[in-house]
């Protein structure tokens, strides 16, 4: 199983890191979580056509982790996907798929239809299947589970409102659980058990918590690298992997692992785009 991270960055620009994704390789199947800003374009630079990915997986509508979801998804109509291309996410993913093919981008569709209208319409091939707590799919050779996790709900917004996911992916005997974007909770806690690795977003280095907005973002909405130590440790996974990571200095970065090996004494990897790691 390989794990490749290709994006690291969050809604902040940063040149060196472009917004949330990543794919997962199972023996050739592909699974991609997460669509945000140069998914595709960093899937070609390692020679990956979007018309190969098996499945996707939407962990939330922020749009750094969606901004690339219509392109991703006509790229590979375009280049020549035919078999249906599951996309599995929150309540809601099914209203923002049917506004990109209906309204945003219905005049590509359907001049694409009109100039090859031997192709299948790209709304016969997307489909959309939402998904909450529990089993989210089961094929023969891996199976993914979903919990909500909490990404500003302690702020007041119900699950309803503001339905976040984070996803457990068993396969080849192993687990690997992607957060998501979240604080410790009891849903990331379902998913990150035991895990062989953990995908973590983590946001902010401890030094950097100096202000009220970023307390209340590392209390209510996106773990900081302290809290991140505390959930891989708490849930004694074996690798640890550091993604959505807000731009910052070198020395930052660096205090970001020294907060997080305060409590986890296992693998940790600072997330890097493009970054692939062999399970």
């Amino acid at each position: 199983m390989q794990i490749i991270l290709l994006g690291t960055g969050t809604p902040i620009l940063d040149s060196t890191r472009q917004q949330s994704a990543l794919l997962i390789d199972i023996d050739g199947v592909k699974l991609l979580f997460d669509t945000g800003r140069g998914v595709t374009s960093q899937m070609a630079r390692l020679g990956i056509g979007p018309q190969t990915v098996d499945a996707v997986f939407i962990t939330h509508h922020h749009y750094d982790h969606i901004s690339d979801l219509g392109e991703f998804l006509l790229s590979a109509w375009h280049n020549g996907r035919t078999a249906p291309l599951p996309v599995y996410g929150p309540p809601g993913t099914a209203a923002i798929v049917n506004a990109l093919f209906d309204s945003v981008f219905a005049r590509d569709i359907a001049f694409a239809r009109l100039t090859a209208p031997e192709g299948p319409d790209i709304r016969e091939i997307v489909q959309v299947k939402e998904s909450t707590v529990g089993l989210v799919c089961a094929i023969d050779t891996y199976r993914v589970l979903a919990d909500y996790v909490n990404h500003g709900n302690s702020l007041g917004l119900s699950y309803e409102q503001w339905p976040c996911l984070g996803y457990r992916l068993e396969a080849e005997g192993k687990v690997v659980a992607i957060s998501g974007d979240t604080v410790a909770c009891a849903g990331l806690d379902r998913l990150a058990h035991a895990a062989d690795c953990l995908i973590q977003c983590c946001y902010l280095a401890e030094a950097e918590i100096t202000t009220p907005v970023f307390a209340r973002l590392s209390t209510h909405v996106i773990a900081s690298a302290g809290q991140v130590g505390r959930i891989a440790a708490h849930n004694q996974v074996k690798k640890l992997v550091l993604t959505h990571i807000r731009p910052k200095s070198a020395t930052l970065l660096q205090s970001m692992l020294e907060d997080v090996r305060r409590t986890y004494l296992g693998e940790v990897l600072l997330g890097a785009d493009l970054m692939v790691i062999d399970l």
